[in-house]
């Protein structure tokens, strides 16, 4: 017995050096590969520096993002296919391949600063051990009880289908951590048949879920103590005649503070909120000066092709059919790319707008 237990700690000690090598090789590899030499910028900003966000994170803001969007694919492959359908492996590629293609482009916008790498670097090594853990599992167990199951999806396929879209909608405007992952965990409960693949579901799910929120839970504790970053940014819009002041000034949680020389300096909301709004904006003829003291701006748009140009990075969306494309514009000719983008005969369409 004794000799049967240390054979199997010596198989997991294995597994685990073998994770930490391949994790902290996947750090060191974006150190020293993905990292060139920082130039400087001379542009002059015209908000004041309170109001000031460093460059780069628009691109830094990109892996968060991926890991968002890396949830609404597998929203979308799980809505009529199975959670073994999902390709894992490329998921967690596409991390960290863009944030080396990310690491040379910050060069000329900051450079890779190390607040940002320890942020995107936790948060790197977590997504690549939740998925790793989840395909483990589904790629094994998962794979066995659908095939038990049949080609008829049982009600937690479909409970867990929702619940991952849900999932994905809410991460692209509030934190994980401020998932209800209890109250999701119940209603697999409340929901599960005797078909063994619900049993397997909710028993899978639910340690899932339970993980998760005392992870959140612990999390939430330590952003209450050391403070969360500022919702909102300020920016400098030009294209605003009375009218278009006033339907600006309606919209929810925008906030006109004054008249430039340079136009109207506004503050708006950040994250998915300010996708949208911006995208409105630029469809009123609204045009874009500054953004939080910076007059470069990354966007993400989706095209069936598979490369486009002016792309920093390009990769295929799972259950989707299309393409990815992370692109880098100048402040003042965003507007003039999301008006090309909202034409009827465009095949790109916006899909975020990365602020800082």
């Amino acid at each position: 017995m004794t000799r049967f237990l240390f054979r199997w700690l010596k198989r997991f000690l294995i597994v685990v050096l073998v994770l930490v090598v391949g994790l902290g090789g996947l750090i060191g590899y974006n150190e020293l590969a993905c990292i060139p030499k920082t130039r400087s910028s001379d542009y002059a900003a015209i908000l004041p520096e309170e109001h000031h966000r460093p460059e780069s994170r628009t691109l830094m803001t990109y892996p968060e993002w991926h890991i968002v969007h890396a949830y609404d694919d597998y929203a979308k492959v799980i809505s009529d296919g199975d959670p073994h359908d999902f390709n894992y492996l490329s998921s967690i590629y596409g991390f960290w391949s863009s944030l080396c293609d990310l690491s040379f482009a910050s060069a000329d916008h900051g450079g890779f600063n190390t607040e940002s790498k320890q942020t995107i670097y936790v948060i790197g090594v977590s997504f690549t051990l939740e998925l790793l853990l989840k395909a483990a599992y589904e790629e094994t167990v998962g794979l066995i009880m659908t095939i038990v199951r049949g080609d008829e999806r049982a009600p937690l396929d479909d409970v867990s289908a929702q619940q991952a879209v849900d999932y994905a909608v809410f991460l692209q405007q509030t934190p994980w951590y401020y998932n209800d992952f209890t109250t999701a965990s119940a209603a697999l409960s409340d929901a599960a048949t005797e078909a063994p693949r619900d049993t397997e579901r909710r028993i899978a799910l639910g340690i899932e879920y339970g993980v998760k929120q005392g992870y959140a839970n612990a999390l939430e504790d330590v952003v209450a103590e050391i403070g969360e970053d500022e919702p909102t940014l300020r920016m400098i819009v030009t294209g605003l005649d009375e009218e278009s002041l006033a339907t600006l000034s309606a919209l929810e949680g925008v906030n006109v503070i004054g008249e430039r020389d340079e136009g109207f300096e506004i503050e708006t909301p950040r994250y998915r909120a300010l996708t949208n709004l911006m995208a409105q904006m630029a469809s009123g003829g609204v045009d874009f000066v500054e953004i939080a003291g910076n007059d470069d701006i990354l966007f993400t748009a989706i095209s069936p092709e598979a490369d486009v140009e002016d792309a920093l990075y390009s990769a295929p969306r799972q259950g989707y059919g299309d393409n990815r494309h992370l692109i880098m514009v100048k402040v003042d000719q965003l507007a003039e790319r999301l008006r090309a983008m909202q034409a009827e005969d465009s095949v790109m369409k916006l899909e975020h707008i990365n602020d800082y």
